[in-house]
């Protein structure tokens, strides 16, 4: 028995048409110039360890930044948006004692992008929107 296996939307639309990935999120980032304390939030107000330039954990602290720069690279034409994780993994995130916060801010992350993705198809259901994963390489270098 033979199960046919049809073309996801993604596999679709990448046969129909070429598919923009969206910026760089960590220059957009920089752009809102927030200092120690606009990385923070109340919520890690009294967090033990520095937090600044934790771009990821702006998912939970700034989700309306963040989101803003979804819908910008929206705008801008994008069909695929990067969550904000890059650096979101319990490795890179002990740097900011924040290893424990790694399922919340990745959870974050994808919600935040799907709801600006899904705004966007709403608007031209003709052209769907997609959302990908971010991962970027870990900050401690494996040997022997």
């Amino acid at each position: 028995m033979s199960i046919e296996k049809r073309p996801s939307e993604l596999q679709r639309a990448l046969s129909e048409r070429i598919m923009v990935l969206d910026g760089a999120m960590g220059t957009m980032i920089q752009a809102l110039s927030l200092d120690e304390n606009g990385f923070r939030g109340e919520e890690f107000a009294g967090h033990g360890s520095p937090l600044e330039g934790c771009n990821d954990l702006l998912c939970l602290t700034r989700p309306g930044a963040i989101e803003r720069i979804h819908d910008e690279f929206l705008e801008a034409g994008a069909d695929i948006l990067e969550t904000n994780t890059f650096n979101s993994t319990s490795i890179s995130l002990a740097d900011y004692a924040l290893e424990g916060r790694a399922f919340d801010i990745n959870l974050a992350a994808a919600q935040l992008a799907r709801r600006a993705a899904d705004r966007a198809s709403d608007r031209t259901p003709d052209r769907r929107r997609f959302v990908a994963g971010s991962l970027g390489p870990t900050n401690r270098t494996a040997s022997m």
